[in-house]
């Protein structure tokens, strides 16, 4: 595009284009998980978990007790303290969760997903624009660079894989978005004969910004240094090297004065004590690598990446047989995405709890374009570049229609509890129970639930009889039934009887099985 207005025309059609999506796939949420109620009451509440309250247990509340841990209260306003000391008391650095924060105060006394949902989709306009000049300094030099950039940044951002970091209520757009920004810098970097205090300090911030968003940035941001540091000694750029070294000390600075308890969480925590733990546990480890790809596979191709590999293995067999022996032109941005990506999808793959997308969203978009960048060169070797460029267009396409023929959808989308929240929320909005075992805590996973539930009641470790239950529902009216949740490590169909004689109801329908508990209706 010769035009620099035509330019920011296209990308303005794509953001908005995007962010109807986002919006379309955002009012379709379902539900939250855990940890999304955990985003949610660490940014706002007085403490960690909702359950230390006093009252929590074995009390009679209402919807608005639990919604409390999810909302900010109008006596809340301008209260951001519980940020900071909520995440010293966590496993994770603060600066989302002061967004968040802010991004809560628009929605005062009520909870509502949009809170996160907006402000991803806020951070999302961010992430594509820097996708785009990442992608535009990658294909510099090639016929309509500019407009291949746009398409490909906006492809990235619409993938399923983003679909689900922007619904997510968690930190991992703005994480995304913080490894983007310190790629795109350290690119720039690359260009220059000397460094620049302008060029160092933008690094400083980003580098600053990143490690208090989320610790895994630093597997990123560890390796790019790396290379730098590699890179001016072989080429005998001292000075270079010494600016660069004191920009990272001074990143690094400013996050332990800012937040010491980084320390304590990365090596003392229980996530880094696992960490460690996990390094010599080998066949594990390549279990997850696994797994991981596999997700890539699902969520960031839309099933569709073995189709795309076997196409590059095809076009790297017919490179080497070909009698021309043409060389892939070699891209010096390459290497300083690739081996950055690697390190951290490697790591995290050590690191993480669990297998799951959240852990490599940050490095989907870049695993894209690099995959998708490889196919490119191999497509120019063996067809003109208009061909190949029709080529990459209809791959895209099929990326983009997939999930429509594959009937995939966002982890976070929950359309499979949509019907059991409408139905607690209306038609079965009774007396409820909570039978909670204990040792097997996650009552964050349905707190969404007891937020629309009138009357709801956490039995704790619940041992007792049927004079029990007739003690406990006195004064409540259970002429339309109660309903009842219950969560691991107990006897439900001993439980259900126990209900069934003190209330002298009759009819047990199992409703729902939910991330962490089964709900039965009982009239």
């Amino acid at each position: 595009m010769k035009n620099k207005k035509i330019e920011m025309l296209v990308i303005a059609i794509a953001l908005i284009l995007q962010t109807v999506i986002f919006v379309i796939v955002g009012m379709n949420k379902s539900y939250i998980h855990m940890d999304e109620a955990y985003s949610l009451g660490l940014a706002s509440y007085n403490k960690v978990e909702i359950q230390d309250n006093e009252d929590f247990y074995n009390t009679w509340h209402n919807k608005e007790y639990y919604e409390d841990y999810l909302a900010v209260n109008d006596d809340e306003k301008g209260e951001y303290a519980q940020v900071y000391e909520n995440q010293k008391n966590d496993v994770h650095p603060p600066f989302y969760y002061l967004l968040l924060r802010f991004a809560m105060g628009f929605s005062i006394d009520h909870f509502s997903v949009w809170s996160g949902i907006i402000l991803n989709i806020v951070i999302y306009v961010f992430i594509t624009i820097f996708m785009y000049l990442i992608i535009q300094k990658l294909i510099c030099g090639k016929p309509r660079a500019k407009e291949k950039a746009i398409i490909l940044a906006f492809t990235s951002s619409v993938i399923m894989s983003s679909l689900n970091n922007v619904i997510y209520i968690r930190m991992y757009a703005l994480s995304t978005l913080n490894i983007l920004i310190t790629t795109f810098l350290h690119m720039k970097l690359l260009d220059k004969e000397k460094t620049s205090i302008k060029l160092l300090s933008a690094i400083v911030v980003s580098a600053l910004i990143g490690s208090l968003t989320h610790y895994y940035y630093l597997f990123y941001l560890v390796m790019l240094a790396i290379m730098f540091v590699i890179k001016y000694i072989r080429k005998k750029e001292y000075k270079n090297l010494i600016s660069y070294v004191v920009t990272m000390l001074l990143a690094g600075g400013a996050s332990l004065a800012i937040f010491p308890y980084s320390i304590q969480h990365m090596f003392f925590g229980y996530r880094g004590q696992g960490f460690i733990s996990k390094l010599l546990d080998i066949p594990e480890f390549l279990k997850n690598i696994g797994s991981y790809i596999l997700k890539i596979q699902l969520f960031t191709f839309n099933n569709l990446l073995i189709v795309i590999l076997f196409v590059i293995l095809i076009l790297f067999i017919f490179k080497l047989a070909s009698a021309k022996k043409q060389k892939i032109e070699k891209n010096k941005y390459l290497p300083y995405i690739f081996l950055p990506v690697l390190f951290y999808f490697v790591l995290v793959s050590i690191a993480s709890p669990w297998v799951e997308l959240r852990y490599i969203m940050p490095i989907c978009s870049l695993v894209f374009i690099l995959i998708i960048y490889v196919l490119y060169k191999l497509l120019n070797i063996a067809l003109d570049e208009k061909k190949s460029s029709i080529l990459i267009g209809i791959i895209l396409c099929l990326i983009l229609i997939a999930p429509f023929v594959f009937k995939i959808e966002p982890e976070v989308l929950y359309s499979d509890k949509k019907e059991i929240v409408q139905k607690l929320e209306n038609e079965l909005n009774v007396p409820t129970i909570f039978m909670f075992e204990s040792n097997h805590n996650r009552f964050l996973d349905d707190i969404l639930l007891f937020a629309k539930i009138n009357e709801s009641y956490i039995a704790k470790d619940f041992n007792g009889n049927e004079e029990n239950i007739k003690e406990l529902l006195q004064g409540k009216d259970i002429s339309n039934g109660i309903v009842l949740f219950i969560n691991e490590g107990q006897d439900n169909d001993k439980l259900i009887e126990i209900v069934k004689n003190a209330t002298n109801l009759t009819n047990c329908t199992y409703e729902k099985r939910l991330n962490a508990c089964d709900v039965y209706y009982i009239n």
